[in-house]
C-alpha cells in the first residue's frame, strides 16, 4: 500500500506523479469517480464529479468546475497533462453512478452522469477501459500512482481490482 493517501472529495480532482501516493474518492453514490493513469509517464489523476452538465449552474461551474462532468473531465485531463500524462495512452476508469435513492427516471442522476461521461470521452476520442457503475450501492475508488493499480470497494465488501 502506498505511504500517502490523498482524498478527493466531492467536486474535486487531483493529479500526481508521486509513486508513493494513493488517490481515493469515497462514497461514490450517484457521483462518479474517474481515474486516469498513463503507464509510460506514471502519472495518475482522479476526479469526483456530482452532476452531468455545467449549464445547470454556470456560476458554480466557474468556481467549482470539478462539480460537473462536462467541465471536470477536461480539467482533469489538463491537470494530469501538466505532469506528463498523454490522454491517448491513458487507462480510464469510472466508478459510481448508482441509484442510491428511489427516484423517478427524470431524476436518475447516476445514469445521466455516466451517459454524459461517455459522451465527453467519445467527443475527445477517448474510451473507458473499465467501468463499474449503476446498481444501488456506494463505492470507493482508489488509484495507486506508483503501480497504476486501481480498485473499488463496497461497504462491507472486498476490494476488487480493476
Amino acid at each position: 500500500m502506498p505511504a500517502k493517501q490523498r482524498i478527493i472529495g466531492i467536486a474535486d480532482l487531483a493529479a500526481s506523479a508521486d509513486p508513493d501516493e494513493q488517490l481515493v474518492a469515497y462514497s461514490l453514490g450517484s457521483c462518479i469517480g474517474v481515474a486516469l493513469y498513463d503507464p509510460v509517464a506514471k502519472v495518475g489523476g482522479l476526479l469526483h464529479f456530482m452532476l452531468p452538465d455545467s449549464r445547470m449552474d454556470r456560476k458554480r461551474a466557474e468556481t467549482r468546475p470539478a462539480l460537473f462532468a462536462d467541465s471536470g473531465v477536461p480539467l482533469l485531463l489538463r491537470t494530469a497533462a501538466c505532469l506528463g500524462l498523454e490522454a491517448k495512452r491513458a487507462r480510464i476508469l469510472a466508478v459510481g453512478g448508482a441509484q442510491v435513492l428511489n427516484a423517478p427516471p427524470s431524476l436518475r442522476v447516476g445514469e445521466r452522469n455516466f451517459e454524459v461521461l461517455r459522451k465527453i470521452l467519445d467527443e475527445l476520442s477517448l474510451s473507458l477501459d473499465t467501468a463499474e457503475v449503476g446498481g444501488t450501492v456506494n463505492r470507493t475508488l482508489f488509484l495507486e500512482v506508483g503501480s497504476g493499480k486501481a480498485g473499488v470497494r463496497t461497504p462491507g465488501g472486498e476490494t476488487k481490482y480493476l
